[in-house]
């Protein structure tokens, strides 16, 4: 192997050369994809079918909810009567004492405070392209660098170039989300899993915040521990904060946000409700919404998450069937005409089987979970091809 670089502080590219496999070689690389494929083609059948279950069970659970949801009219005070049924109430977000960060000094009556801290660093970006040349297999790798503001820590280690390039190992200053250990709802606190579920980050701007310390520079919503922040040099930092659910008492930041909330009481606190289907019910929107908008708009997201599973398991499927065909391409690869008409074929081929098999999947799953749906439709479709028989007139023998 042999490399020709191109000096360049910011940009330079590498030519690796190497012989072209043989046959038995791209014969072997091409049994491991295919065990690859079977993996894959197996695993597809499994997500779709199950897939139809959980929407069944899913959509059947948020009706059951529906029919029993207990809306609660007055929310500061507990009805001991409701005790363990599901409830639904709307209000606003209190918390028992602000959340700070005494490095900074912000303070705020809110669910969530985030820290975030991004650190400008040097960034690798490359790009490849494959040629055959004098009976050698060419990788030409082009690099490019430039400097970013990231959150997480880019190693540069493993850069093809590190030298001009190198990146400070940690930050001196961590992320972190301060979350309230008491949330309400009127008299009612929040379970850990209803807390987890506000997530409506929002940045503070820099007027909302206090006096940054001397060694910090404020500027465009971010606290700076650079020299320059308008030209700043690897490994200086910039802080932003961020907040979800605003509380009463967070006036600077505006009103308290309102949240519906649908779950199990138990005593002053609001929980999961586990339905007969076996799913746990524990929602909560932001905003004011009665029960029968958040079981709609559940409803909604069953369905979308229905589909984005069934094109996974289409694409799932289809990538196990083009690599368990691929040896059908090795074995003609070196006649150019026939490797690109085959090539074209199994592509075509795996479009056609995927799509087949994923109907009949999917089919096979409407029929084990909604059987009465399934009969249905077939008693449709077998009644169209009968109707259809029957508009065609009878043959007349003589």
């Amino acid at each position: 192997m042999k490399g020709h670089p191109r000096d360049n502080m910011k940009e330079h590219t590498t030519v690796r050369s190497e012989q072209k496999p043989g046959f038995l070689e791209r014969l072997s690389d091409t049994a491991g994809g295919m065990l690859v494929g079977l993996l894959a083609f197996s695993l597809s059948f499994y997500l779709l079918f199950t897939n139809e279950g959980r929407a069944v069970q899913t959509a059947t659970s948020l009706d059951e909810g529906l029919s029993i949801v207990v809306p609660l009219g007055n929310i500061h005070s507990i009805d001991h009567q409701n005790e363990a049924s599901l409830v639904h109430l709307s209000g606003a977000l209190r918390t028992s004492k602000p959340l700070y960060d005494p490095n900074y000094g912000v303070s705020i009556h809110c669910v969530k405070l985030k820290r975030q801290v991004e650190m400008y660093q040097w960034i690798e970006h490359e790009e490849s392209r494959e040629y055959d040349e004098n009976g050698e297999k060419k990788t030409e790798t082009r690099y490019t660098y430039n400097t970013e503001w990231r959150s997480e820590i880019v190693s540069s280690r493993h850069f093809d170039r590190e030298i001009a390039h190198h990146n400070p190992s940690a930050m001196a200053v961590e992320s972190f989300t301060a979350v309230s250990a008491d949330v309400q709802v009127g008299s009612y606190y929040l379970s850990k899993g209803l807390v987890d579920k506000i997530d409506n980050f929002k940045q503070m701007s820099l007027s909302q915040l206090g006096n940054p310390h001397a060694d910090v520079i404020a500027d465009g919503g971010y606290f700076y521990h650079s020299g320059n922040p308008k030209n700043p040099e690897v490994g200086d930092l910039r802080i932003s904060f961020w907040y979800a659910g605003v509380a009463l008492g967070g006036a600077q930041f505006g009103p308290p946000d309102m949240v519906s909330v649908i779950a199990r009481q138990r005593g002053g606190e609001l929980g999961s409700y586990k339905t007969k289907s076996g799913d746990v019910l524990e929602l909560i929107h932001m905003g004011t919404y009665s029960a029968q908008e958040m079981f709609e708009a559940e409803h909604k997201s069953n369905n979308l998450k229905t589909w984005a599973l069934r094109g996974a398991g289409w694409l799932m499927m289809f990538v196990g069937i083009s690599l368990m065909t691929k040896i059908l391409y090795t074995l003609v690869d070196w006649l150019p005409l026939v490797r690109d008409l085959v090539s074209l074929g199994l592509k075509i081929c795996a479009l056609c089987v995927a799509s087949s098999l994923s109907l009949l999947t999917i089919a096979a799953g409407w029929i084990f979970y909604r059987p009465l749906l399934a009969l249905l439709l077939s008693a449709v479709a077998i009644g169209i091809i009968v109707l259809a028989r029957s508009r065609v007139p009878p043959k007349k023998y003589q």
